[in-house]
């Protein structure tokens, strides 16, 4: 069945692009509602649709506009974490045009939505499940959806710095996986890019406290990496974030080969550009089990890898 949250939740932070100070809270919603952020500082049209079509621009960030301009960006996290845990519908209030960024991760919005709980609702989970492969290419980058029983994804990320190197990882994201092996990986940049970075306005809230920076072989941030392949998981966690704007759980294999959110972008699009690639079909029991936050309960936090 469709879930959502047992009450709000609150959050309080920056910005990591724009440093903007920001509060944040996710509320409880109706059966087929879906996931939505309300710009509370703005007045008139301020509902977005956390949605593939209303993407805008996704190059370092995921950023969502609705037809009166109102907008919200870096939203991967937060969908990476209502996805992971299962969530189906909830409202999204933020007084800023950007989602705090925490630590740097999803660990502190999956933490709260555990503690919460969901509330059952009386409507089935529709899923849309992916029946042909479809791919998409920028370079050397790619990214591909395949058929299979299951939501699982794939990336591959090669980078100079030693520190980061050649990294793959596979998951299948059934049930409490997304809170044991990503929700902790944290956003990460190379430190020979910060400062262009923010010659255009870009990583103004980013601190050595809530973004891995690396140089060379170094890991400059205090205490180093949670995990030793950390930035491939912070890519699997983006990602997991950009296909929850399907609108619906994934059925299938994601693929990213040096993706970013654009290009997660660009193959949702392509995916609902070609009907015959996927359908939304009513979940039945046995695979409902197995959705990414199926049974997953604070206990998964303590077991993270």
């Amino acid at each position: 069945m469709q879930t959502t949250l047992r009450s709000e939740i609150r959050f309080e932070g920056v910005g990591l692009h724009t440093g903007v100070p920001v509060r944040m809270r996710l509320l409880p919603a109706s059966a087929h509602y879906g996931i939505w952020f309300r710009r509370i500082d703005q007045a008139g049209d301020n509902l977005i649709p956390a949605l593939w079509h209303a993407v805008e621009d996704a190059t370092l960030c995921t950023r969502i506009v609705n037809g009166a301009g109102a907008e919200v960006q870096t939203i991967e996290h937060v969908m990476a974490a209502l996805a992971g845990c299962g969530v189906h519908n909830a409202l999204i209030e933020i007084d800023g045009p950007e989602v705090p960024v925490m630590d740097g991760s999803s660990a502190l919005f999956v933490a709260e939505i555990l503690r919460i709980g969901l509330r059952r609702l009386d409507a089935p989970v529709k899923t849309l499940r992916i029946l042909e492969p479809v791919e998409v290419r920028n370079g050397q980058a790619w990214a591909r959806f395949e058929p299979s029983d299951m939501l699982s994804i794939e990336f591959h990320i090669e980078f100079e710095d030693a520190a980061i190197g050649r990294q793959t990882k596979v998951l299948e994201m059934a049930n409490g996986t997304f809170v044991r092996e990503l929700c902790d990986s944290r956003t990460f940049c190379l430190h020979r890019d910060v400062e262009t970075m923010r010659a255009r306005g870009l990583a103004l809230g980013g601190t050595l406290e809530n973004a891995v920076v690396v140089d060379g072989e170094r890991v400059l941030s205090p205490g180093g990496l949670r995990h030793v392949d950390e930035a491939v998981r912070h890519k699997m966690l983006d990602a997991m974030g950009d296909l929850a704007l399907a609108g619906a759980p994934v059925i299938g294999r994601y693929i990213g080969h040096r993706a970013g959110h654009a290009l997660t972008n660009r193959l949702l699009r392509a995916l609902f550009a070609r009907p015959s690639a996927a359908r939304l079909v009513e979940c039945p029991d046995d695979l409902a089990a197995r959705l990414p936050g199926a049974g997953t309960g604070p206990a998964e936090m303590r077991l993270r890898a």
